[in-house]
């Protein structure tokens, strides 16, 4: 009978060896600690995938104080769709797309996500106590609530965090966010190059301050094209509350020709209310909205939309927030994208 291969674990002095290191070395480079030079931690890299080696996470954990984990807490979204209360996170583009991007990329940074849905104060104490006692390494908080007070909670403790957009609070944690001020502008810009005369906008929360900054430059660039005082209504950033807030407008401005919705999901309600009244989408009124979703490419008219990086943006929150793990004490920073306009069949 043939004598079975011997199948052993790869240990840190296989890395070791392959490498051409030290073990000592090797141990730096996967704890990514200090003083590591980047080709160096590259060659530990290759040398790893070469012998399949998989580090203790629990011995790492004794030897850093860190777990490797981080928590994902997300707030908000237990909003409508279609009429019916969806808690499924992943029903709304926004967050399914954030999610995405941030798992994906604490993968490559051996970072395990957590994923904790926030819609209480005992859920943000859970929260806070869970990184504050050191089950989880810091968290990033993903919220539609203005009023949220994870992120003044998570900067009076001094506890790693990061947050998708800039917290309406103004609590000094480090956030990314696009320029929404240039993305209310951009629409604005386009409405008018295809020539519409009688332009309305469905904003979002007047407390949301990204609802706030499209808003304001979508006012300010149409002031300067003659039309400063867009007819307004705002919505929730929900389908339901797109088409409530076009019914507004229709009701007080029958004769606009052009509207810009701060977000897709209003803007595929807007679509839907225009269609209800007979008025065709884009010959009669054509319709820009915001974060280029996947709505934008199954609406009918496909809809033209700013684009809000959200995979590229949520990757970088977790690039952020791991970087302050590993380093204490680094102070709150930003990082701000540019939108884009993506014209399709709406406008």
């Amino acid at each position: 009978m043939e004598k079975p291969a011997d199948i052993r674990t790869p240990t840190l002095d296989d890395v070791a060896r392959v490498a051409g290191v030290s073990r000592a070395t090797v141990s730096r480079a996967i704890r990514d600690t200090r003083g590591v030079a980047p080709e160096l931690k590259e060659i530990v890299g290759r040398a790893i995938a070469e012998t399949g080696y998989v580090p203790n996470r629990a011995a790492r954990s004794l030897a850093t104080g860190r777990t490797g984990t981080v928590i994902i807490a997300v707030a908000g979204a237990d909003a409508e769709y279609g009429g019916v209360a969806e808690p499924d996170v992943f029903a709304d583009p926004f967050f399914s797309r954030v999610i995405s991007g941030v798992v994906r990329t604490l993968r490559t940074l051996d970072t395990q996500p957590v994923l904790l849905l926030v819609e209480s104060d005992a859920d943000r104490a859970d929260v806070l106590a869970t990184v504050r006692q050191g089950a989880a390494d810091g968290a990033l908080l993903v919220s539609t609530h203005s009023d949220d007070p994870l992120p003044s909670a998570f900067a009076a403790a001094g506890l790693p965090a990061v947050t998708f957009a800039r917290p309406a609070s103004g609590a000094p944690v480090s956030f990314v966010d696009i320029a929404n001020h240039d993305g209310g502008r951009l629409a604005a810009e386009h409405l008018v190059a295809r020539g519409a005369q009688r332009v309305a906008l469905i904003a979002g929360p007047d407390d949301v301050p990204s609802a706030q900054d499209r808003a304001r430059g979508f006012r300010d660039a149409m002031a300067r094209h003659g039309q400063a005082f867009p007819p307004t209504a705002h919505g929730d950033f929900t389908v339901e509350s797109g088409e409530r807030a076009m019914a507004e407008i229709l009701e007080s401005a029958p004769d606009i020709d052009g509207v810009f919705a701060a977000n897709d999901l209003m803007a595929l309600g807007a679509m839907h209310g225009l269609q209800a009244q007979g008025r065709r989408v884009p010959d009669d009124v054509a319709i820009v909205g915001f974060d280029d979703s996947v709505i934008a490419t199954i609406a009918r008219p496909t809809l033209t939309s700013v684009r809000q990086p959200i995979e590229e943006m949520a990757a970088q929150m977790a690039r952020i927030l791991v970087a302050q793990i590993h380093e204490p004490g680094t102070r709150p920073s930003s990082v701000i994208f540019d939108p884009v306009l993506i014209a399709r069949g709406s406008a």
